[in-house]
């Protein structure tokens, strides 16, 4: 039975992550994290109130790193319908964008009300991300030279050809060693591991699985992506100490729980954009230039199964004289 074409929220969205993109781009390099997510959670913020829904933020920003905030459980949108979560990262990889470095993307995800996984108090998860090839062939509780091996019979490649994805960090000292000895590759990443989740299902990334523990809000923006590619995902909750596993228990979570894609996000009409903020392998960053910039944007809905890729060119002597965004300055 068909349908006429409906709203494509994916394609408003793409306002809120461009407005983002261009207000932090004006930040990069210049070392200040702060400043950077302020001018991002501000954009953000006055773009997605001009949006025709009822949206309360489930994933929200700051509170892992007790940054400028769109805090969980605000109210956006012009309140009329649809009735909707939402789950915004204005900079996933702030550090990058603060640095100059590579990959920094400005991200935002809705799906039905309700549909949403809130992880509460728990800030990390350890995750295992895989493209629409190797879908149904990952288990986050399995040794990880298993789920090498189960990857790479999916993708019908030798394990040695394999290409993790794995934050740089301290506590993936471990992680990395096993990965080294079941003879899969490794691409190190400082930060941004949503973009990281997006490039195994991207099939010129070179990109075949994304390991290791990391924000639990990358985890369900992630999600929304994927789930708009075909990917998969699995992911456990991981405290960082004692309260916040008293914490969990307290909300009644499980932490031994595997939580699969559908059940970070639910619904089967999931909207994703982001729009880059610095150069990246998933798309370019903000480009300046006298009078305006440049923007380059990936928009997906789940329900039709579109991806567009969004080049747009802005005009500051246009865009300011009704924008109250400070793009220009």
């Amino acid at each position: 039975m068909s349908h006429p074409p409906d709203r494509n929220l994916a394609l408003e969205l793409a306002r809120v992550t461009e407005a983002a993109a261009l207000a932090a781009g004006r930040w990069m390099g210049r070392g200040d994290k702060i400043a950077a997510d302020q001018a991002a959670v501000d954009a953000m913020r006055l773009v997605l109130n001009t949006v025709e829904m009822d949206g309360v933020v489930i994933i929200g920003e700051g509170e892992k790193d007790e940054a400028p905030m769109l805090f969980n459980g605000e109210r956006l949108g012009t309140g009329a319908a649809p009735h909707v979560d939402i789950a915004v990262d204005p900079i996933d990889g702030t550090r990058l964008t603060a640095e100059g470095g590579h990959g920094a993307l400005a991200v935002v995800a809705i799906a039905e009300h309700g549909t949403m996984y809130n992880p509460f108090h728990v800030v990390y998860m350890d995750k295992i991300a895989v493209g629409p090839e190797a879908k149904g062939a990952i288990d986050v509780n399995a040794p990880v030279a298993a789920n090498l091996s189960s990857i790479a019979r999916a993708l019908n490649k030798d394990l040695d050809d394999v290409t993790v994805m794995i934050l740089d960090r301290p506590r993936h000292a471990e992680l990395i060693q096993e990965v080294r000895t079941a003879g899969a590759r490794i691409r190190l990443i400082r930060d941004g591991d949503v973009a990281g989740a997006i490039a195994t299902c991207m099939p010129d990334s070179g990109i075949d699985a994304l390991m290791g523990i990391g924000g639990s809000p990358e985890a369900v923006i992630a999600a929304a992506a994927l789930i708009c590619l075909g990917g998969d995902m699995q992911c456990k909750l991981w405290p960082r100490n004692e309260k916040e596993r008293m914490q969990s228990l307290a909300a009644g979570q499980e932490l031994d729980r595997v939580i699969g894609i559908t059940d970070l996000v639910r619904g089967d009409n999931v909207f994703f954009a982001a729009t880059g903020i610095t150069n990246g392998e998933l798309l370019d960053g903000v480009r300046y230039f006298g009078g305006g910039a440049v923007t380059h944007s990936i928009v997906m809905r789940s329900r039709s199964g579109t991806i567009r890729t969004i080049t747009a060119r802005h005009r500051w002597d246009k865009l300011m004289v009704y924008s109250a965004v400070a793009y220009g300055a």
